[in-house]
């Protein structure tokens, strides 16, 4: 039985692909109830499943399943942040921004959180990180901040000020590495975000102070 998942890794595959690995079975199905009642394989939602890390030995990326679980999308704020060590807290929910609807799931591995955001904003500033053997789409620092900002409920950066209290004593953000910041990511943030456009245009005028 472990042979054959062997294949998958940390994957998060569908319940076809699973069945596919067994053709000498008539119901692959079958085999892939049996194999969650074995615990070897742990289901993400209905009709995905990843193999049981206990089971494999191989790590699974909590981000590399956001970004199957519901796609297109990226891994992003505080989770990203946490993710660089850019802020000292632990972060209880995987977040993402998708170009789909806002959801949310539960499964095994904890809660994931998906928030729309707009086609032509969506693909800025994005990366390909690696942990392990997960590889995976997560945001740049500075679109993880300007989503965060975007996305926080009644923050509104109007002064210089404001922008700095919020980095420093809201989010505890390493400024080190704020200064280090990709100007042109905020710009492109700012240019091609409606939403909060001038909190992010105030977080530049912070960027170009320090």
């Amino acid at each position: 039985m472990k042979n054959e998942l062997d294949i998958l890794g940390s994957t998060p595959v569908s319940s076809a692909a699973i069945a596919s690995l067994y053709p000498k079975l008539s119901y692959g199905n079958q085999k892939v109830n049996q194999l969650e009642k074995a615990e070897a394989i742990i289901r993400l939602k209905r009709g995905m499943y990843v193999v049981n890390p206990e089971f494999s030995g191989v790590p699974v990326s909590t981000e590399l399943i956001a970004n199957h679980l519901y796609s297109p999308s990226y891994v992003s704020m505080h989770t990203a942040l946490r993710w660089y060590g850019l802020i000292p807290e632990r972060v209880a929910v995987t977040q993402s921004m998708t170009i789909k609807h806002s959801r949310a799931f539960v499964n095994h591995f904890g809660l994931f959180e998906y928030t729309y955001v707009d086609r032509h904003y969506f693909p800025i500033g994005l990366r390909n990180e690696v942990s392990g053997e997960s590889s995976f789409i997560i945001a740049s620092p500075e679109k993880a901040l300007c989503d965060l900002i975007r996305e926080t409920t009644g923050l509104n950066l109007r002064y210089i000020k404001e922008a700095q209290a919020f980095l420093e004593e809201d989010l505890r953000l390493d400024m080190d590495t704020f200064k280090s910041f990709n100007k042109d990511i905020l710009r492109q943030c700012a240019a091609e975000g409606y939403k909060k456009k001038g909190s992010i245009q105030t977080l530049l005028k912070l960027f170009a102070r320090l």
